[in-house]
C-alpha cells in the first residue's frame, strides 16, 4: 500500500519529513516497514499550501528515488500546511493523472488503501460524483472517485451539509454499503489526509479487514500525521485508533472523533 505524510503548523522546509529523517518517505518508498508492499515506486506527489489559497501540486510517475527535482523541491519549498505520497498501485494505470495528492479548488486529498473489486464496483462509486464535479475526474483510481464524491456532499460548514468529518462519513459509508452488497467479500481501506488550507483531517477506517496503519506527532502548534513513524524514535509516534478521524484545527491541540462504526467482516 502507499505511503504519505501530512504536516500542519509553522511553515517549514518540506525535507524536514519528506526526504531529511533516516526513515523519510523516500527511504519509505524503497523499504516500507509497515505496510503489505514493501516497493512503493509508483509515481510520488506533493501538495502544499502558500501565497494562494488553492495549493500547489507536483506529480510525477517515476519513482520517488529516482526523481532529482524531489529533494531541490523539497529544499526550497516552505509550507504551513503539506501533503506527501509515494504510491503503490492497486490494479490501476501508472500515470501521472493518478498520483497523489488530487487537488480541487482549495481542497487537497490523498489516500492509502483500496476499495477492493474495484472494476466492478467502479461504476457504483463513480455515479456518487455529482455531475458538475464528475468533469473534473482526470484519472481512473478509486482513491479520486472517493475524494470527487466527498466534494459533492458538500464540504463547508455553511453548505447545509454540515462539516467535512460528516461529508466524508456519508460517502465512506455509501461506498461500505456497495462493497458489503457488490463487491463479494472485497476490502475496502480508507485511511487519508483531507485539508482546506487550513484545517487538517485524517482518517483511519476499514471495511472487512484490518485498517492501514496512521501515527501522529504533536510538538507545540506542530503536527505530523504519517503512515509510519520517520525514525527509530517509536515513543514518540501515537497511533491513530481504528475507525477515528484525527482533526488538526489552526490553533487548537488535536482532536478525535469515532469515524463510523466497525463493519463485521
Amino acid at each position: 500500500m502507499c505511503r504519505w505524510i501530512a504536516y500542519r503548523g509553522q511553515p517549514i522546509p518540506l525535507e524536514y519529513y519528506v526526504t531529511r529523517p533516516s526513515h523519510s518517505l523516500i527511504a519509505q518508498s524503497m523499504h516500507a516497514l509497515e505496510a503489505t508492499a514493501a516497493l512503493n515506486g509508483d509515481g510520488f506527489g506533493l501538495g502544499w499550501y502558500g501565497e494562494h489559497d488553492e495549493p500547489g501540486l507536483y506529480r510525477e510517475l517515476r519513482p520517488a528515488w529516482s526523481d532529482e527535482n524531489l529533494r531541490h523541491l523539497c529544499r526550497h519549498l516552505r509550507s504551513r500546511m503539506f501533503f506527501a505520497h509515494v504510491r503503490a498501485a492497486t490494479g490501476t494505470a501508472v500515470t501521472r493523472t493518478n498520483c497523489h495528492p488530487f487537488a480541487s479548488g482549495n481542497w487537497l486529498f490523498m489516500h492509502n488503501g483500496l476499495i477492493g473489486n474495484w472494476p466492478k464496483l467502479r461504476r457504483d462509486v463513480e455515479a456518487l460524483i455529482p455531475d458538475d464535479l464528475y468533469a473534473c475526474r482526470a484519472g481512473t483510481t478509486d482513491s479520486e472517485a472517493i475524494f470527487l464524491a466527498i466534494l459533492g456532499q458538500g464540504l463547508e460548514v455553511d453548505s447545509g451539509y454540515g462539516d467535512p468529518v460528516a461529508a466524508a462519513e456519508r460517502t465512506v459509508s455509501a461506498i461500505a454499503d456497495l462493497v458489503r452488497a457488490k463487491g463479494e467479500g472485497a476490502q475496502f481501506r480508507f485511511t487519508a489526509a483531507l485539508s482546506n488550507g487550513s484545517d487538517l483531517y485524517a482518517f483511519r477506517y476499514s471495511a472487512n479487514d484490518a485498517g492501514n496503519t496512521l501515527y501522529y506527532r504533536q510538538s507545540g502548534a506542530d503536527v505530523v500525521v504519517v503512515s509510519e513513524p520517520l525514525d527509530d524514535t517509536r515513543e514518540a509516534w501515537t497511533s491513530v485508533a481504528p475507525n477515528t478521524v484525527l482533526i488538526a484545527k489552526s490553533g487548537a491541540q488535536v482532536e478525535f472523533r469515532p469515524f463510523l462504526p466497525r463493519t463485521p467482516a
